[in-house]
């Protein structure tokens, strides 16, 4: 690359005009000679990470910030500079965007195998939305935006529903054994899903703020057995309060024989929507707050080491296989001894020989347990 292509920064600086960009890189094509003394504004919201030689060297929260050897130290090993270092830097800067990101919509492409105790193998179609934010910055560069220019939701969403489809497979597969189980469980499912989800983005430097499980769809025919069979409980209920009501009524008719019962009022004042008028309020968020991955502290925003453990809070790289957090020219995992390079391979069925995600329990084509 000429020099004719370079961009030299004074103030660098991103406006979120889309609200759908989760990254955005600056400048969008090649490198940039930032000149040290550069004011970095990182807006609410906002993080940065700058990125020297194709490997982030640090990450910057909200304020404005002057670029120098004095607040990115590691560069002066990089460089094999002296303190104090003037010369103009070839370089780029990825802003990330914070917020949460609401309302995402995840389902079933293709119905997915369950296989039911009671009815045998059946086709499911099941969707939601869920709500994801960034937590780890410079992990979710490195691991999905590489060296694009923008990253926008529309790139990640339907990777996202694909995990969140695998593991609910999984779920359901490990934690019900009939779809008849199914009505009234949405909320918990949803709850312990989430866990399972989170654990999965969290590789990415994502965090899961909520998942919601709107519908688990069954073919027509067995959503018709599964009403028939809740219409059959309900009158077997309505026979035990006709017989308790016929109970009442004679109790009270014996004890008021010149009445003959009269009087007797068959109507009930229904409570219920009163006594669970709060169960259905929504309850506020709690507000989002930064912990240790590993002790699980309080710590204060923008810590690169936790202050409780020292474990390493600013994450520029991950092992895939075990999570053990990496230095940026790590060649292999000190944990688990894997190489940093290899990343996790599709899951095949040995029934059907369809392809699922990494670490998925049940085939998503046939139901069939994998090994």
């Amino acid at each position: 690359m000429g020099t004719n292509n370079l961009v030299f920064l004074e103030v660098i600086e991103w406006f979120d005009n889309k609200g759908t960009e989760l990254a955005h890189r600056i400048p969008q094509e090649g490198s940039a000679e930032i000149k040290w003394g550069a004011q970095l504004i990182v807006r609410n919201s906002q993080a940065a990470v700058f990125y020297y030689q194709g490997q982030a060297v640090d990450a910057f929260g909200v304020g404005r910030h002057t670029l120098t050897t004095a607040n990115i130290p590691i560069l002066t090993k990089l460089l094999s500079v002296p303190w104090g270092f003037t010369s103009p830097l070839r370089a780029e800067v990825y802003f990330l965007n914070m917020k949460v990101f609401p309302n995402l919509k995840w389902g079933t492409k293709d119905p997915v195998a369950f296989k039911d105790k009671e009815l045998g193998l059946v086709r499911l179609r099941a969707f939601g939305r869920l709500d994801i934010r960034i937590i780890q910055p410079a992990l979710f560069v490195n691991s999905l935006v590489g060296t694009k220019a923008s990253f926008t939701i529309e790139d990640i969403e339907e990777y996202l529903s694909q995990i969140v489809v695998s593991r609910l497979n999984d779920y359901l597969g490990e934690k019900v054994d009939t779809l008849f189980n199914l009505p009234g469980n949405y909320k918990q499912f949803s709850q312990e899903l989430q866990q399972i989800v989170s654990q999965d983005l969290r590789k990415f430097g994502l965090g899961l703020s909520s998942l919601y499980i709107n519908a688990i769809t069954p073919p027509e025919e067995v959503q018709k057995a599964i009403d028939d069979r809740s219409r059959v409980e309900v009158f077997k209920d309505l026979g035990k309060l006709t017989q308790l009501k016929a109970a009442m009524a004679l109790e009270k008719a014996a004890a008021n024989p010149g009445q003959g019962g009269a009087g007797f009022n068959m109507g009930m004042g229904f409570m219920f929507p009163y006594m669970l008028k709060d169960a259905f309020q929504n309850t506020p968020q709690e507000k989002i707050r930064s912990r240790c991955p590993d002790c699980g502290q309080v710590v204060p925003e923008n810590s690169r080491f936790c202050p409780y453990c020292g474990h390493q809070i600013l994450v520029l790289k991950q092992c895939q296989k075990c999570g053990k957090n990496l230095s940026p020219k790590a060649k292999f995992c000190p944990n688990c001894g894997t190489p940093t390079e290899n990343k996790p391979q599709p899951k095949r069925c040995s029934q059907c020989g369809f392809e699922n995600l990494p670490d998925s329990l049940f085939c998503n084509q046939c139901g069939e347990k994998l090994s």
